[in-house]
Order: structure tokens, then C-alpha cells, then sequence
């Protein structure tokens, strides 16, 4: 098995030649591991039934993440396709000029390098990160959690296969295989080679990565996601945004985890909200003017407003207008997703500039702040950092940019 530095230097070494290739060479690679996928459909859903059988003790919500469904299986092949089909980011002039010199200056979009990926169960997210990396035209090491092993095994050849026929070299995709921790501690020292970590899953994850590296780590934090329903809000509306922003999919990282409602709506919206949230059988646990209006539902405690569930609970808290529920989402946010439902254009406008979150939604589930629903296709993660890249991780940004002048014999006077 190769060390950990072998596969960096031949990461790096890929990464020099792709930078080179043309975008529409990175694309045909692209259509060729869409390809790829189908040819291993079988062997793909045999290899995950074993990864599930070896792993009983997972909860059932590490499972669903686990699972290759043939939805995820589908999707895992079309967001492959959609990459192939984007615009290619590589390339694109950022911005230009002629100075009176007649010198020529650029700044152009140019790949990053070689990215480390760092992440548990999801397969989708061996494609996903393979798709935007090439699109983007980096190098990528992917290194999952040992849950998921022979699932990402067929997954990452089935892929570096597809890569080498259309005239890529094959490490531009990498699977770290070993299932020993030492090996991510090995990766994190790789700054020679390695120029960013992107890490995902729980926060402890993150944080140890973040500060066990002096590589540059794009996080992915907390998604204590809100939505604030105004006043005005229309109930049906909000009943169904909210339904399908906590229920669509509970285990995500942009399901929504708490919910304001204004005290001048609470009356009439919460009571046939409650009633269609415990169809879907979730859990509500309220603040004190909410249990006026449900008795039956759990207090909420101030630990609460600070929880990422990932599961089936909801927390509810009544708030006196737009002011006090920016301040909650100020206070107990992390910056992921936030929206508003309301027909009032100075409201949602006034929330769209209070509310410094990567994602600002209006009338709108949490839900479609990612990348498919952005327009970007596959995604890498959704980052909650300021620097570099901003809510969902696409191919554009993972390219940084260089300048490029060009004179015809200027001199500095």
C-alpha cells in the first residue's frame, strides 16, 4: 500500500499536468466516470449491502447516510454529468485592463491544486468530490470514513479508470484505503503537496483538522438552520416550507433546526402546524409562550437554541418581531441558512441585510441552499467560512486566480 506522502507527491505531480489539459478533456473524463458508474451499478449496491452488514451498530440515521439508494445512485451519476456540462471555470477572466503603458493585466481563474477530502459515510460525496475537483481542474485525494470502504473503492476505481481513458492521468483521483487514524494525522502534514483540506462531518472532526494542520481548511460547521415566519406570512405557505424544510431529509446539514415565529402569527399558524409536523412524526420542543399554544410539546431549554438535531426534533420559539429574531439567529446561528417567510418586501429586505449567513432564503426551504438548486451542480460542502469560499463549495470555487501582464518591452520607471 502506498504511504500517505507517496500518494501527495503523486497527487501534485497529476495535479501539474491537469492544469494544462483543456476543459473539454476534463469533461469527456467526466461523462466517461458517469459511464463508469453504470458499468458498476451491481457490484457498486453489492459492495455497500456489505459495508451496511459490517457496521450494525451505526445509528439509523449514520445508516441512511451510508446507504446507496437508487436515488443516491442516480444522483451520484447525474451530478457527474451536470459537472461535464457546466461552463468550465478554468480560464475565465476575473477582471482586466490596459494601463496608459499599453501594458496588458488580467486576473484569470486558475485551479487550486490538489485538494484532501476528508469526510464520513456519504459516497455521494466520493463523486460529488471528484466532480467538482476535475471540473475545476485539481487533483483530489479522497480519504472516507472505514464504515464506507468498499462502497468508495468501487466508486474511486470505477472513476480513475474512466479518468485514464480519456487521457488524464489516473492520480488525478486518489483513495486513501488504509483504516488506520494515524494515516488522516500523516495527511495533515502533507503541506508540500496538499493545498487545502476539506473536511466533513461532525464539528470535533472539523475542529481537530483545523488545528492539527498549518494547511488551509475550508469548514463546514454547524447547520442550525432557521426560518422565521413574519407576521404577514401566509399559512399555508409556511406550513409547507417548514414541513419540507425540517422533514424532506432530517440528517442534513441545511434541514432546518429551529423555527421563530412572530407573536402576532403564532395563534393563528402554530396549532395546524403542530398538527402536520406530528404526522411526520417529529418532535417539538417549545419555548414558554409556545406551550400556551401547545401544551402537549417538550420545553425547550436554552441548550436547545444551540442544537444541530439531525433528526427528527424541532425546536419553536415566539419572538416580537423581526428585530428579536435577527438577534436569535445572530446569537445562536451558525451562519449556514436562514430564511424568511413573508409577503412584506421591507421585511424580507431588512432580514436579507440583518441576517449574515452564507444563505438567505425568502419564501423558500432551507433545503435548496446547495448546489444543484444554486445552479452549481455537484458541490464539495456548503462553507460556513468568510475567506475564499462562501455557502455552497461548486467548481468556481475551487479555483483561486493568478495575474498575468503582458507588455511589449515596459519598463518600471
Amino acid at each position: 500500500m502506498n504511504s500517505v506522502e507517496d500518494i501527495a507527491k503523486r497527487a501534485k505531480a497529476a495535479s501539474q499536468i491537469l492544469r494544462t489539459l483543456s476543459g473539454a478533456k476534463r469533461a469527456d473524463a467526466l461523462n466517461r466516470m458517469a459511464g463508469k458508474l453504470l458499468e458498476c451499478r451491481e457490484a457498486l449496491f453489492q459492495a455497500n449491502a456489505e459495508d451496511l452488514a459490517a457496521a450494525p451498530d451505526l445509528t439509523p440515521a449514520f445508516q441512511k447516510r451510508l446507504k446507496v439508494t437508487e436515488k443516491i445512485f442516480d444522483y451520484m451519476v447525474n451530478r457527474l454529468q451536470e459537472a461535464a456540462a457546466l461552463p468550465d471555470p478554468v480560464g475565465n477572466v476575473l477582471e482586466g485592463r490596459t494601463m496608459p503603458s499599453g501594458l496588458q493585466v488580467k486576473r484569470i481563474a486558475v485551479p487550486i491544486g490538489v485538494i484532501a477530502m476528508i469526510y464520513e459515510a456519504r459516497p455521494n460525496v466520493t463523486t460529488d468530490a471528484a466532480a467538482v475537483a476535475l471540473k475545476s481542474g485539481n487533483a483530489v485525494i479522497l480519504k472516507g470514513g472505514s464504515e464506507c470502504l468498499r462502497t468508495n473503492r468501487i466508486l474511486a476505481d470505477a472513476m480513475r479508470s474512466a479518468a485514464a481513458e480519456a487521457g488524464l492521468p489516473e492520480d488525478v483521483i486518489q483513495l486513501i484505503e488504509s483504516t488506520d487514524h494515524a494515516v488522516v494525522g500523516e495527511l495533515l502534514k502533507q503541506e508540500k503537496y496538499i493545498d487545502l483540506i476539506i473536511p466533513r462531518g461532525g464539528k470535533n472532526l472539523i475542529k481537530a483538522i483545523a488545528e492539527g494542520t498549518r494547511i488551509p481548511v475550508l469548514k463546514h460547521y454547524d447547520g442550525i438552520c432557521h426560518q422565521y415566519i413574519a407576521e404577514d406570512a401566509e399559512k399555508d405557505m409556511a406550513i409547507s416550507l417548514i414541513v419540507n424544510s425540517k422533514c424532506q431529509r432530517v440528517e442534513v446539514c441545511n434541514a432546518l433546526e429551529t423555527l421563530l415565529v412572530d407573536a402576532a402569527a403564532a395563534e393563528r399558524i402554530l396549532p395546524d402546524l403542530a398538527v402536520a409536523l406530528r404526522e411526520k412524526e417529529v418532535e417539538i420542543r417549545g419555548c414558554e409562550k409556545v406551550r400556551r399554544i401547545l401544551p402537549d410539546c417538550v420545553p425547550a431549554t436554552p441548550e436547545d437554541w444551540d442544537m444541530e438535531y439531525l433528526g427528527p426534533v424541532l425546536s419553536i420559539r415566539i419572538v416580537e418581531g423581526i428585530e428579536e429574531a435577527m438577534a436569535h439567529i445572530a446569537e445562536h446561528g451558525s451562519g449556514h441558512t436562514d430564511g424568511i417567510i413573508t409577503n412584506s418586501l421591507s421585511f424580507s429586505e431588512k432580514f436579507i441585510a440583518g441576517v449574515d449567513s452564507a444563505s438567505v432564503l425568502v419564501n423558500a426551504s432551507t433545503r435548496l441552499s446547495g448546489g444543484g438548486d444554486y445552479g452549481l451542480g455537484a458541490v464539495v460542502g456548503i462553507s460556513t467560512d468568510r475567506l475564499h469560499a462562501r455557502g455552497p463549495v461548486g467548481p468556481a470555487e475551487l479555483c483561486t486566480y493568478k495575474w498575468v501582464a503582458v507588455g511589449n518591452g515596459q519598463l518600471r520607471k
